[in-house]
């Protein structure tokens, strides 16, 4: 196996082998704004660049050890496997965390090995909702649920109007929706400085953009959009309780369907959800139906592995990461 290290001069390469904007370079560009070391490195076959990838590194409290985080990444074959070992123990690492952006096909599970073990944690939800962006609206809007159709009908009588920005006023209503939320709903989102990184840094190259639903002038809802290659990512939103009556939740969603379209984008990611039987009693219920109203396709994708170098760490750290107020800074901790 030929791993070497990724060089600025390499960007546009990098970013044609990678598939998802977490694994983009300005994605990564972002983490180290934030103090976290990114390593981005190429995987070559015959002198060529054929796999690139990017992890994060983050300190386990209270020891001298790392742990790997590489999310949205490549097959973990056993080629990627030598790269994470030589990685990993290069970088006093008690263990690498890797979540593929890799469909499960029925029938088609594929074979892990080389020293990867089924993570007991993973961090991106197994399963997400996918929207055809290339079909018309009309057709969108047929696959739709009959209750999500009326309930856009409902936002656009009562005049809600859905806007796309990239100014700062705008994200301070942002801002203000999303915490008012996290709040409200009781669940720990990232803090201000990590959306205002993300903000800044992607706002420079055109990788993210902000869409709010106003009512008699008032901002009731605000997503951020990320773009990366042909796919728009909703991965934050905020809500207002008030005014619930005029369902802006819906419109926006619909407007960021249209503006995918508009950019000429081919999927619309919702960047996660329940599995296929979802509990109604789960907490995210509410999330998964808003989108499955919507008429994506319910995908699933290959589990979390961990490759492990150092067992005692890994064990004393997985028992640690089931007391619920540690695992909230541990999720904090990488970053999800």
């Amino acid at each position: 196996m030929d791993l070497r290290p990724i060089t600025d001069k390499q960007k546009a390469q990098y970013n044609k082998l990678v598939t998802h904007v977490i694994q983009s370079w300005e994605w990564g560009e972002f983490r180290k704004s934030l103090d976290i070391p990114v390593l981005r490195y190429g995987i070559y076959q015959n002198n060529k660049l054929t796999a690139a990838f990017q992890l994060v590194l983050h300190k386990i409290p209270f020891t001298n050890q790392y742990i790997g985080y590489l999310p949205k990444g490549p097959d973990p074959d056993k080629q990627l496997a030598e790269a994470l070992k030589e990685i990993g123990k290069k970088n006093n690492c008690a263990f690498v965390k890797i979540e593929p952006d890799i469909e499960q096909v029925s029938g088609d599970r594929l074979q892990v090995t080389d020293g990867f073990t089924k993570s007991p944690k993973p961090l991106f939800t197994k399963y997400n909702f996918v929207l055809d962006l290339t079909k018309s609206e009309e057709e969108l809007l047929k696959n739709m649920h009959s209750k999500t159709r009326y309930n856009i009908r409902v936002a656009q009588r009562h005049g809600v109007k859905v806007e796309s920005k990239t100014d700062d006023a705008a994200f301070k209503d942002y801002l203000k929706l999303y915490f008012d939320t996290t709040k409200r709903q009781g669940y720990h989102g990232h803090n201000q400085y990590y959306h205002q990184q993300v903000w800044e840094t992607l706002k420079k190259v055109g990788l993210v953009r902000l869409i709010i639903a106003y009512y008699k002038n008032q901002p009731l809802t605000a997503w951020m959009l990320l773009n990366f290659k042909d796919t728009l990512y909703y991965p934050y939103g905020g809500s207002s309780k008030a005014h619930q009556e005029v369902m802006a939740n819906n419109l926006v969603a619909w407007e960021a369907i249209k503006l995918g379209k508009k950019l000429g984008l081919k999927k619309f990611d919702m960047w996660g959800a329940l599995g296929p039987d979802a509990d109604p009693k789960d907490p995210w219920y509410g999330f998964h139906r808003f989108k499955q109203g919507y008429g994506g396709r319910l995908v699933e994708y290959i589990s979390t592995y961990d490759l492990v170098f150092n067992w005692p760490i890994y064990l004393a750290f997985t028992a640690i990461d089931r007391l619920t107020p540690i695992k909230v800074f541990l999720l904090k901790l990488l970053g999800k």
